[in-house]
């Protein structure tokens, strides 16, 4: 399998999860790169302390520590200046990932659903090759589960096995999903303070005023990271023409040649992406786009390439 293209097909297959493990090796997404601090919502909130690593140095503030006060730049300023140090400690990986029935959708290369799991397959080996304890959470039409985290590689296999499980039950959804807000407090309920949080959604439901709020209080007390998984078709409309589309069971004929229907969607559209991004930018979240068409390796790599520490 080629994983410098964009993902195949409208179901994921678990021997292209576990492939995805070597290629992970080119990714490090237990550092967040300074790049995320271009994207809609970035705030990068380090944790910092008394540490071994260094992080930079900045003016003294009333109630820094003196004994990391750094004399030489004091010395060549004229004005105090101290260090910072990110302050060791153990940082769980929670991986959720959505697999509802919106998320079996694509109009190119491979369904979001599809997406999704190769994006949360390449993060969780990615996390587990960095040393650190790997967990997750997988909702879908019929409910919910979340995998403790863990370092070891089974606790990696029973993440991707859960997801491949949720998305081969998108064939026949036998029940509504559950509502985002829902699983929104689920998540919050298990990532613990000081997690780093990868959220692989489409977003349906989950910037409704339901789940802003548990999305801010998670993001409060985790590294919260959205993935949004999109697709062409959702973001700009195809040429003038008719298309037909089915849900698996029933076909419909979009006619799209009308041009004041193609002026109303197309507002609608940049309406729905304005609002997301300054919803996202208001929260403080970082947001990465991740289209259907585009490979998932490329797309961390660009991101959190590089040596690891």
């Amino acid at each position: 399998m080629d994983f410098e293209r964009a993902p195949q097909g409208a179901y994921c297959e678990l021997a292209d999860l576990l492939a995805l493990r070597f290629a992970a090796r080119q990714v490090n997404v237990t550092s967040r790169r300074r790049a995320l601090s271009h994207l809609a919502g970035s705030n990068r909130a380090s944790f910092r302390g008394r540490g071994i690593d260094f992080d930079e140095v900045r003016s003294y503030q009333p109630g820094d520590d003196i004994r990391a006060i750094d004399w030489r730049v004091t010395a060549r300023t004229g004005s105090a200046h101290t260090k910072l140090f990110h302050e060791e400690r153990e940082r769980p990986v929670l991986v959720a990932v959505d697999q509802r029935p919106g998320m079996f959708f694509g109009s190119r290369d491979c369904f979001k659903s599809v997406l999704a799991a190769h994006l949360a397959a390449l993060v969780a080996w990615s996390a587990l090759e960095a040393g650190e304890r790997v967990g997750g959470l997988v909702f879908g039409a019929d409910g919910h589960r979340d995998l403790r985290p863990r370092r070891s590689r089974q606790s990696v296999l029973g993440l991707l096995s859960t997801v491949c499980d949720y998305n081969a039950a998108l064939r026949d959804p036998a029940t509504p999903a559950p509502g985002a807000a829902e699983l929104l407090a689920k998540l919050r309920r298990i990532a613990r303070p000081g997690s780093s949080v990868f959220l692989v959604s489409d977003l349906s439901g989950l910037l409704d005023e339901g789940g802003r709020e548990h999305l801010f209080q998670l993001s409060r007390h985790t590294e919260l990271t959205l993935l949004h998984c999109t697709d062409p078709l959702e973001e700009t409309l195809p040429p003038p023409g008719r298309y037909t589309i089915s849900d698996g069971d029933q076909r419909h004929t979009l006619a799209l040649a009308d041009s004041v229907l193609r002026r109303h969607l197309g507002s609608v559209l940049a309406e729905a992406r304005a609002e997301r991004e300054a919803l996202l930018l208001q929260l403080g979240i970082p947001c990465i786009e991740a289209s259907t068409t585009s490979s998932p390796l490329a797309l961390l790599r660009e991101l959190y390439g590089g040596a690891r520490p």
